[in-house]
């Protein structure tokens, strides 16, 4: 079942049409997040950031938004789909309503809730052979709007066909700087010795939730010292360990790039971490 405005619908249903701002305009934002337990994980993280992004792009925050209702709404939904025994994972999506051109005639929204089941309740560390490579055909803007997680996204999606075309697992961005941004699918960290690095906002990646917890959790590794700054393409082969983080996969480490083989030592460290500080460990 999903939540159209609050009302539950079958899967296949058909809600949406031609002129529907999300898809003319990519005029959306959405939220992921995990649900397990019937626990939303990070669930305050998650509505502050949806909040300030509605702002940002100007969408009328209705009255009855508050933490309370959107959980429940969440929650409403999840409990629908009993086969989701390991958790659910969730995206909350927000589109202007219907009308105008890039001009909306109204800043009102509508909410769509969708949720897809986890493999496992709690996140994991995929030891799987994973390469990657720069993707260099498209740039990544560093401005504000680059930190949203909003509809348009479609240097990801062409990014995850020259991917899969060439035999990788993932796909670096870069911005018009030349910098590393992050992966086409999550944060990318840097390990070298006991220095963490993950690029800054400034150099445009998404200001996701699971970013902001890994560098707090690293913050409180004694030993390690975590930065967030830019990341050049030569510093990765100089790396001792790669690792993308993402609300859905957990972490994974990067196997290979180039000529370079990583570990993974760190980021296995980090991974029980982050499952205690979601409380599922």
């Amino acid at each position: 079942m999903i939540n159209f405005n609050g009302k539950l619908l079958q899967q296949n249903s058909n809600f949406l049409n031609q002129e529907n701002r999300a898809i003319r305009f990519g005029d959306s934002l959405f939220e992921e997040l995990r649900v397990v337990n019937n626990k939303i994980i990070f669930w305050e993280d998650h509505y502050l950031r949806l909040m300030a992004s509605m702002r940002i792009l100007r969408m009328s925050i209705p009255m009855e938004f508050t933490m309370e209702f959107l959980q429940q709404e969440i929650l409403k939904t999840v409990a629908t789909n009993d086969e989701h025994k390991s958790g659910s994972i969730v995206r909350f999506v927000v589109y202007r309503n219907t009308g105008g051109d890039f001009l909306p005639e109204t800043n009102d929204i509508t909410y769509i809730i969708e949720c897809n089941p986890l493999s496992s309740s709690f996140y994991l560390l995929n030891e799987n052979h994973y390469e990657i490579e720069l993707f260099k055909d498209f740039l990544v803007n560093n401005d504000l709007t680059a930190t949203l997680q909003t509809n348009n996204s479609i240097i990801r999606v062409v990014g995850s066909v020259y991917a899969q075309e060439n035999g990788y697992q993932n796909c670096l961005l870069l911005n018009a700087s030349k910098m590393v941004v992050e992966a086409l699918n999550g944060t990318i960290f840097m390990v070298n010795g006991n220095v963490i690095t993950t690029p800054s906002l400034k150099d445009g990646c998404l200001n996701r939730i699971l970013r902001k917890k890994i560098i707090a959790i690293c913050t409180k590794i004694e030993g390690y010292e975590i930065h967030e700054k830019s990341i050049s393409p030569f510093n990765l082969q100089k790396a001792d360990e790669l690792f993308i983080v993402h609300v859905k996969n957990g972490i994974q480490p990067v196997t290979k790039y180039r000529k370079k083989i990583f570990g993974n030592t760190v980021a296995a460290d980090i991974l029980g971490k982050l499952n205690a500080a979601a409380k599922l460990s």
